[in-house]
């Protein structure tokens, strides 16, 4: 089992940054896909970014050159780097991790971009 605990969330202005944070916990060795992935209401969930393990990363097209996304494995830990920040960014952010083969997911954070 792995648990996942997602920080950084929270309102900025259009411009504006946030770095969102990933922790996984559990009964694992080693982690090979983390990725962040996000929804608005009404709307189905989709791909922010991901990152292997031998750090290898994609990105959606809305968000090229502004996220970065990156991984401590020593830490167990994911990060998103948002800068440059859209009201159209606005969503809940999940992190998502998979271990043997099997999807986790976090509880989700709220990212609000005000304009």
């Amino acid at each position: 089992q792995v648990q996942l605990v997602e920080s950084g969330g929270g309102l900025v202005q259009a411009g504006g940054s946030l770095r969102l944070s990933c922790v996984a916990s559990g009964s694992f060795v080693s982690i090979n896909y983390m990725g962040w992935y996000r929804q608005a209401p009404g709307k189905q969930r989709e791909l922010v970014a991901a990152i292997t393990r031998g750090d290898s990363t994609n990105y959606a097209d809305s968000v090229k050159g502004r996220f970065t996304i990156s991984r401590d494995n020593a830490k167990n830990t994911v990060y998103l780097q948002m800068n440059s920040l859209k009201p159209e960014d606005t969503c809940v952010y999940y992190c998502m991790v998979v271990v043997t083969g099997i999807n986790y997911w976090g509880q989700g954070t709220q990212v609000t971009v005000s304009s």
